[in-house]
């Protein structure tokens, strides 16, 4: 058996720390963590699936369960124990997670990547309940829709006050070529 000195020790839990520290960094920066199970990706898929998710404001990293777990208690973050089982990579939202969920569950239908579950907004979430929040309409999707909604009444408005002034003139033509004929 190996003898390990002090310093050797000191060196690898320090590597440890640092580690937990940079997880920490990585989750402060975000509100929304989904964590996922990539067993049977290939490397070209992982890097495939990295830079899609990176297309939607995201960063995607394989991390050790026990230093996760370890940075969400630090952080008072949901235990999310039940999810940091073998291997686990996380997607970590730096914008809104909408998109990041459904291109998770899109590309989940032509890769093995198997959603665990999520943290969104504090809250934790298990894969059923992520694979309905990915349904839902994302936030510019829910404004662009709540523009429209407050644009047509004044659109329509808009309309009815200019339909006065046009019937007007074009009453007023009409009397005025009936005069000029008759």
């Amino acid at each position: 058996m190996a003898e390990y000195t002090a310093e050797y020790v000191t060196k690898i839990n320090q590597e440890k720390v640092d580690s937990v520290d940079y997880v920490k960094s990585r989750f402060a920066d975000s509100p929304d963590l989904v964590f996922t199970d990539y067993r049977g990706l290939t490397v070209g898929q992982i890097t495939d699936l990295r830079g899609r998710l990176r297309e939607k404001g995201a960063d995607y990293r394989v991390m050790k369960n026990k230093r996760v777990r370890i940075a969400l208690q630090q952080l008072e973050l949901p235990d999310a124990s039940e999810y940091l089982v073998g291997p686990t990579a996380v997607a970590i939202s730096r914008t809104e997670s909408g998109p990041v969920v459904k291109e998770l569950i899109a590309l989940g239908k032509d890769m093995p990547l198997a959603l665990k579950g999520a943290i969104i907004d504090g809250r934790i979430f298990t894969a059923a309940q992520v694979a309905e929040f990915s349904k839902l309409p994302t936030r510019d999707e829910l404004l662009s829709k709540l523009m429209g909604t407050m644009k047509a009444p004044v659109q329509n408005l808009a309309i009815v006050l200019n339909a006065v002034p046009q019937k007007l003139v074009r009453t007023l033509a009409a009397v005025a070529e009936q005069k000029q004929a008759g």
